[in-house]
């Protein structure tokens, strides 16, 4: 396992769990694909025997993510999908180790198209039907900005409804930073149902 060198962002603890879910030949999914960065991780966790399943509405995300995989040689175990996270079951058939989520907006672009608490809710509901035993959803919860603190609520009203002899639910957060610090939820699936 790879030492964190700081512990100031939340994709960085993320990747202290991820990195002990996910291992070479899995099938994951980059849920929110954003710039490409969770995608360029996951493509290279997965080795030449995994694959990715990578979501966004946005052209210009798939743009991004596609120089950054083509740049490391990784598109091959990637396929970007320009659509919704909501209907990753149209396109995932077999089960997953990992999901992962970037909940907010697209850095650097148009900050009006945003993740909504309803086809995130949905989103999640598809990643635990898929997911296999002992795989990991992971949700990075960004707030700051018009809709976030909505959507979070929607998050954890749903995760808390999860039975706790099916999901580990855990909630991880910088509690002495200000300026709507971003949160992180992982579901640990125990088993299938």
């Amino acid at each position: 396992m790879k030492k964190a060198k700081y512990l100031t962002k939340v994709t960085d603890l993320n990747k202290l769990y991820l990195d002990q879910v996910i291992t070479e030949g899995d099938i994951v999914v980059d849920a929110t694909m954003g710039n490409g960065y969770d995608t360029k991780y996951l493509a290279e966790k997965v080795g030449d025997s995994g694959y990715v399943y990578s979501f966004d509405v946005q052209e210009e995300a798939l743009k991004s993510t596609k120089k950054k995989l083509e740049k490391e040689n990784l598109q091959d175990r990637v396929k970007l999908i320009l659509d919704g996270h909501e209907n990753m079951d149209k396109y995932v058939e077999k089960k997953i180790s990992c999901v992962v989520f970037n909940l907010g907006y697209l850095p650097r672009a148009k900050h009006m198209i945003i993740t909504k608490p309803n086809t995130t809710i949905k989103a999640i509901e598809h990643s635990l039907k898929l997911l296999k035993p002992h795989g990991v959803v992971s949700i990075a919860i960004y707030t700051g900005h018009e809709g976030g603190p909505e959507e979070k609520n929607s998050v954890y009203d749903f995760v808390k409804t999860l039975d706790q002899n099916e999901f580990n639910v855990l909630e991880c957060g910088f509690i002495n930073q200000i300026n709507n610090p971003p949160q992180l939820v992982l579901i640990e699936k125990k088993k299938e149902y």
